[in-house]
């Protein structure tokens, strides 16, 4: 059974931090490109960050460049997002997501985390 389970969300004050984890099971987890996503009301869901199986390659959404920082532990099967200097327009919620390298259809979704930046 394929599970995602983000956690690390939170409320938090502009300029803070925050560390989203993500758990992964059920399948081979160093074959998937692993991505975090997130959607703020009213907004459509966007890819905020991406990291390849290896880790050898990340991308970035342009506001979190500088900011967020992907990163995976493929014996711990998880993968983080490193969260500085967060504003007010990061708040959303942010879901773990799972794209199999060859396979396109074999993609899956964690739940979400809500993250709130606000004083």
């Amino acid at each position: 059974q394929v599970q995602l389970v983000e956690s690390g969300g939170g409320l938090v004050q502009p300029g803070g931090s925050l560390r989203l984890s993500c758990a992964a099971s059920g399948f081979t987890f160093s074959n998937y490109v692993m991505s975090w996503y997130r959607q703020a009301p009213g907004k459509e869901r966007e890819l905020v960050a991406a990291i390849t199986p290896a880790g050898g390659t990340t991308n970035y959404l342009d506001s979190a460049k500088g900011r967020f920082t992907i990163s995976r532990d493929n014996a711990k099967n998880t993968v983080y997002l490193q969260m500085n200097s967060l504003k007010p327009e990061d708040t959303a919620v942010y879901y773990c997501n799972a794209k199999h390298i060859y396979n396109l259809l074999a993609t899956y979704w964690g739940q979400g985390t809500e993250v709130t930046v606000s004083s």
